[in-house]
């Protein structure tokens, strides 16, 4: 239930609905798109981005010099979690062929086709398997399976949203694999929504010139995630999952190739070391970093580990200066503020209104310059909702869904918003969502090829701690195919190098060569990472903790 304050809003909204519908009947945009030198302005005044203290030089490691995101560069600066010297890697507790880092999509996937091809792999996830904001993801998966939509044309949509600064070799492979994993899925379990003929129901994202997003309801990641975990699962004889127990360290060997890694057991605080013939990072994004201060969609545990790992091993990051935040996050009730309202509302007929009820933004620019004009009508215009706690929002009106697509499609199409908003009293049918800008996802990672190798031997990288496949704005869908493209590229390449990979005496000589390479910096932090898990306890809270004792966030 809405304050009584909005209610003078929410009636301007309902007034102006008949108007808009008949523009949205008309076949014409409803407002406007954006020409480019509009989207430029927008994004360089309002994108957090291009905000003066939103980036700063790294000073140490393999992209030292560069510009990142500030928080990602703190996280890149901190101290390791473990003393190696402390640790006997002649006895590795673990043996594999492949030790997976995370238990997301990715990793699944990478786990599947490496058992395809022969791997055996040990999965470590800091969380439970499937705890991952692939499980969270709603409105579906790009991939071009009409007549009419080649996959020529997503290779050209996917550029065009990331300012052509993709890698095309990775754009390539992530379109001209889509339709094969669309099948592969299927085949799996997966049960796409279908038009009554058995065709594939498919609609509009931001940034598409086709429609070409495949969904399951608004619980398609659950629906993919738990089939490639039933799969996983399948095969113990095969794959083995630790969880609870992340990778806090790569290990390499004396030659300089990635060869295991150092897992913690978090219920009992006790290290193992894993021997392995090849690494595959698959530990997802950083959202619950909360850049710029920004509520997030991401699940609790997206807090950049592997991207930590990895770049304390030698892996370059690419296009780390570079966060998207999606347009619509729930910004009221503010119990559920950041939840994600997935971009499929607008594609389904859902309309962005200010407080007077007025369209302002074409409803599917790409999802920086949504976001970015979203904010400007908050801050410069004034035209935003203020909640009880100061949060700011627009009006994204959801009952002209109704109007158009007939009663009842929310709750048939969109059963998980319908549910989480009724329990604060709150039909999406009859009343507009409140929204904002929420940090979502990490445009950039560690560099990778179309084989998912990076610049060292037998790492390699899946999913969304990869840089270079979105450029630096990803479009709604290709993260799911994403991480399932790569995560099957990753298990099959990964499987290819172990069978002719003979490991050399382990080393961590790395983790002490980097602090050394902070201390020459004079770089002054306690900072502790990987993360592992975020801190909500407030500072006057720690300060009167007398007896505890923290390991950065960890108590």
């Amino acid at each position: 239930m809405y304050p009584e304050y909005m209610n003078e809003s929410l009636k301007k909204v309902e007034e102006t609905r008949p108007r808009r519908l008949e523009i949205q009947k008309s076949g014409k945009p409803v407002f406007p798109p954006m020409t480019a030198e509009e989207r430029e302005d927008v994004l360089s005044r309002f994108h957090p981005d291009y905000r003066p203290e939103a980036r700063r030089k790294v000073r140490v490691g393999p992209n030292a010099g560069e510009e990142l995101t500030t928080e990602v560069a703190d996280i890149l600066e901190s101290h390791s979690r473990i003393r190696a010297e402390l640790f006997d890697l002649s006895r590795p507790d673990y043996e594999t062929d492949l030790l997976i880092v995370g238990g997301g999509g990715a990793g699944c996937a990478a786990a599947i086709l490496a058992m395809q091809n022969g791997a055996s792999s040990l999965i470590s996830t800091k969380l439970r398997l499937g705890d991952a904001n692939s499980m969270m993801s709603q409105g579906g998966m790009q991939a071009a399976v009409t007549p009419q939509d080649p996959p020529t044309t997503h290779y050209l949509d996917a550029m065009g949203g990331g300012h052509f600064d993709n890698k095309p070799e990775l754009v390539r492979a992530l379109t001209e694999d889509g339709p094969e994993v669309v099948q592969w899925l299927e085949q799996l379990g997966v049960v796409w929504d279908k038009n009554p003929d058995g065709s594939m129901y498919v609609l509009h994202g931001g940034g598409t010139s086709r429609k070409r997003m495949h969904s399951c309801r608004d619980y398609t990641g659950a629906i993919i995630l738990r089939t490639l975990m039933d799969e996983v699962r399948n095969h113990p004889d095969k794959i083995t999952a630790l969880e609870f127990m992340p990778t806090v360290e790569l290990i390499l060997d004396d030659r300089g190739r990635c060869a295991g890694g150092v897992l913690y057991n978090m219920e009992t605080e006790e290290y193992f070391v894993v021997k392995a013939k090849a690494v595959v990072i698959t530990t997802g994004g950083y959202g619950r970093l909360h850049i710029r201060g920004f509520d997030t969609t991401n699940h609790y545990g997206a807090t950049g580990d592997g991207l930590v790992i990895a770049y304390r091993a030698g892996a370059k990051l690419l296009y780390m200066d570079s966060v998207q935040y999606h347009p619509t996050g729930a910004v009221f009730p503010e119990q559920i503020a950041g939840f994600l309202i997935t971009e499929k509302i607008r594609g389904a007929g859902g309309q962005p209104v200010n407080r007077h009820g007025d369209l302002f933004v074409f409803p599917r620019e790409p999802r920086d310059v949504e976001s970015s004009a979203f904010i400007r009508e908050c801050l410069e215009r004034r035209n935003g909702i203020r909640t009880p706690s100061g949060r700011w929002g627009v009006w994204l009106d959801s009952p002209l869904i109704e109007i158009i697509q007939g009663e009842g499609y929310l709750l048939k199409n969109f059963p998980a918003m319908v549910r989480q908003f009724i329990r604060y009293n709150i039909d999406i049918a009859k009343e507009p969502m409140l929204v904002y800008p929420s940090l979502h996802y990490q445009n950039g990672g560690i560099e990778i090829n179309d084989r998912c190798e990076t610049n060292i031997p037998g790492l390699f990288v899946a999913g969304e701690a990869s840089g270079g496949v979105h450029g630096r704005n990803r479009l709604m869908g290709n993260s799911v195919l994403d991480y399932n493209v790569f995560g099957r590229r990753a298990g099959l390449h990964a499987a290819e190098y172990m069978k002719s990979v003979s490991i050399g005496r382990l080393s961590m000589d790395h983790v002490g060569r980097f602090e050394a390479e902070i201390k020459k910096a004079n770089i002054k932090t306690d900072r502790v990472a990987p993360v592992l898990l975020p801190s909500y306890t407030p500072e006057d809270v720690r300060r009167r903790q007398l007896t505890a004792h923290y390991e950065g966030t960890l108590r």
